[in-house]
């Protein structure tokens, strides 16, 4: 048997061109024209196999080095990032939404809290849609603000998709409940929701806490004695310590009951390994099933540990893997990869739709000027980052020379760190400069 390459072939044939003779030929004779439509579409064919090679080789440098090495400025990344909500948008033909907190800023108030829930819904009021997508990252915080949340969302639309590209944990994770479905890819994670409890300078799982006051009342029953070791702990927790920490419990539980009854589960109507009626007290025992399970501390030893989608899968919770829509998963992975550059600056929050946002950012203390001369005023800048120091000189009423080791005050509040790069919003600077000379920053 003679071994040939295909490929060779294949080019050979498609690329050779027709001359004008053969063409006529072919044209005249109809019992040849089957010939041109076969070369036509096999040299269309050939283009889209080359067309896919050279997407498969780019897509092989990683999104997340592609736009490193762009070494985006701010306005660019923000067109960028809003060029990809907008292509999720079109693909998914619905209003979009984003709440996303980095992870990463131990020191910024990350958590969901009370004063998200203005631009929450000043975004909210930017959409007209009828459906909603919500890209959730968080690493949690108030159960309650998450109910307000949901409310507002609830509000306004009847169908809603949470979107989790990255991590959505402990009360984000709730407020994934309440969607009609929940998106996530390979690398997304849910978390425990186990409330969490403060006490003695040390935070703790509630759940942990009344499993161990479980413990010692078993052991105290069995053996008739109180161990002496426990005498300390009784006598830091009153009783109501205790029932605030299973009253917390019982909250986390009943939202996800009740959301995943209401919205998640509305649409099921059979059962799949049976055919039979799914009623509502079905709805309602399954989702009382899954709620326990994403309380059980004992299950996941940490309240940090990632739920997975196989996970919650094997919670008979159901979950749209965006991963198997390669356009889809293309968009929303590049968007999430320039969510990540956005918060290597001082920005920890992000609320943004395809056409607006609001950043919440870490502002540069700015202590009074370290030197004022007439109309100038020279500050030093901290970088988050890598923690050097910078000095902006800032103008006021007219632009005067640069003093020596001074760098300008930015124009559009944006300044770049000269050691790393990261960019630093000084528009709180700027109006405490503002607010401590009475004057205005050019």
């Amino acid at each position: 048997m003679q071994v040939c390459d295909t490929r060779a072939i294949m080019t050979g044939f498609l690329l050779s061109p027709l001359s004008s003779t053969e063409e006529k030929a072919i044209y005249k004779k109809s019992g040849q024209r089957w010939v041109e439509k076969i070369r036509f579409n096999c040299r269309l064919a050939w283009h889209q196999m080359l067309k896919y090679h050279i997407l498969a080789e780019r897509s092989s440098m990683g999104v997340y080095t592609e736009y490193l090495d762009k070494n985006l400025k701010f306005e660019d990344l923000t067109a960028e990032r809003k060029k990809q909500l907008k292509r999720m948008s079109v693909l998914r033909k619905r209003d979009l939404l984003v709440y996303a907190a980095d992870l990463n800023k131990g020191k910024a108030p990350t958590s969901i809290n009370y004063s998200d829930l203005l631009p929450v819904n000043d975004q909210l009021n930017n959409l007209s849609g009828t459906a909603l997508d919500l890209i959730l990252e968080s690493p949690g915080g108030y159960g309650e603000v998450a109910e307000d949340i949901v409310k507002l969302l609830r509000g306004k639309y009847n169908d809603i998709t949470v979107i989790i590209p990255g991590y959505a944990k402990s009360a984000a994770t709730i407020m994934a409940m309440a969607a009609d479905d929940i998106m996530m890819g390979p690398a997304s994670a849910l978390g425990p929701i186990d409330a969490q409890l403060s006490w003695q300078g040390k935070n703790f799982s509630a759940d942990a806490l009344l499993e161990g006051m479980e413990k010692i009342k078993a052991e105290t029953s069995s053996t008739g004695v109180l161990n002496k070791a426990y005498i300390p702990i009784l006598q830091g927790i009153s009783p109501g310590e205790l029932q605030s920490a299973e009253n917390a419990q019982n909250f986390s539980k009943t939202l996800v009951t009740e959301w995943l009854a209401q919205y998640k589960f509305k649409n099921w109507t059979e059962h799949k390994s049976t055919g039979v009626r799914v009623t509502n007290d079905d709805k309602r025992e399954r989702a009382k099933e899954i709620a326990g399970v994403l309380c059980d501390h004992r299950k996941w030893l940490t309240h940090g540990r990632s739920i997975k989608i196989a996970d919650l899968e094997g919670m008979k919770l159901r979950i749209t893997d965006y991963s198997a829509d390669h356009n889809l998963a293309d968009a929303i992975t590049r968007y999430y990869t320039l969510l990540q550059i956005t918060f290597a600056t001082n920005i920890y929050k992000v609320f943004e739709t395809t056409e607006s946002q609001i950043y919440r950012a870490l502002a540069p203390l700015v202590p009074p000027p370290q030197q004022q001369i007439g109309n100038t005023a020279t500050i030093s800048v901290q970088c988050s980052k890598c923690a050097k120091e910078s000095k902006i000189q800032a103008n006021f009423d007219k632009e005067f020379p640069l003093q020596e080791g001074c760098q300008p005050f930015p124009k559009n509040n944006l300044f770049n760190c000269p050691y790393c790069g990261t960019q630093i919003d000084l528009s709180d600077a700027k109006r405490q400069l503002e607010m401590q000379t009475k004057k205005n920053v050019l």
